[in-house]
């Protein structure tokens, strides 16, 4: 029996497949992701080239070069892979999970939207970082930006829309959009609802690995001062 379904394969492009849970987000189906992800990475299969997680899908890149079955197209022939590999035992090994502490500097010019949030959803802005930071988040998957973070699920309290127009966000930009929460990894526009700022770099483009969080991590943030979030940058420049 197959302990994955559910599930849909479509392909994406010429060397690359999605195999698709559903079009939400789930924390129990995006555990069933990383389960899967930390599956197929292990077994190491030489048709596979990469594993990309996403909230409720998981997007395989082939090796197109691979194939040369009469009458299948290398979708065709991956996705029969793919079945078989599935339907092997569920048993993988442990998934790596890293808990990160992140400090946040919230409000002012730091959290350029956090007294908008304070009206639109009738909360002090203390109650609103109060109940930022009671949370764990999850790291559900990165995308948009290198290092970009989609984490989850915020208190209903904070939960809010994206702006309807991008504007200029900073590096390590604190934001919500929905019930998701995440920390902009360098400049650029940015739609989601600005509600601090972290000192900590979570891209580093001259580093071996320079993604700070992986899907499945764990991140807690904790307020600071505009003291030491200069002291932060200081000790790490």
């Amino acid at each position: 029996m197959n302990p994955y379904h559910p599930y849909s394969i479509f392909p994406l492009g010429d060397s690359a497949l999605t195999i698709d849970f559903g079009n939400i987000i789930s924390e129990d189906i995006n555990k069933k992701v990383l389960k899967l992800f930390y599956h197929l990475e292990s077994i190491k299969d030489e048709t596979i080239i990469d594993l990309v997680p996403a909230y409720s899908s998981l997007t395989v890149y082939y090796d197109v070069g691979f194939f040369h079955e009469p009458g299948k197209t290398a979708f065709e022939s991956m996705a029969d892979i793919l079945e078989k590999l599935l339907s092997r035992s569920s048993d993988t090994p442990k998934q790596k999970s890293n808990r990160f502490e992140i400090p946040v500097l919230y409000g002012n010019k730091y959290g350029i939207d956090l007294e908008y949030l304070s009206r639109k959803n009738e909360l002090s802005t203390g109650e609103i970082i109060k109940l930022h930071t009671s949370k764990t988040y999850k790291v559900f998957m990165l995308g948009f930006l290198p290092g970009f973070t989609y984490m989850g699920e915020v208190d209903d309290r904070i939960a809010v829309a994206r702006k309807p127009t991008p504007v200029k966000v900073f590096p390590g930009a604190v934001g919500i959009a929905g019930k998701q929460t995440g920390i902009y990894p360098f400049e650029c526009p940015g739609g989601w609802q600005i509600i601090g700022r972290t000192p900590v770099k979570v891209f580093r483009r001259d580093d071996k690995n320079p993604v700070l969080f992986q899907p499945g991590d764990e991140v807690k943030f904790y307020s600071i001062t505009e003291h030491e979030f200069e002291n932060y940058k200081a000790r790490r420049s």
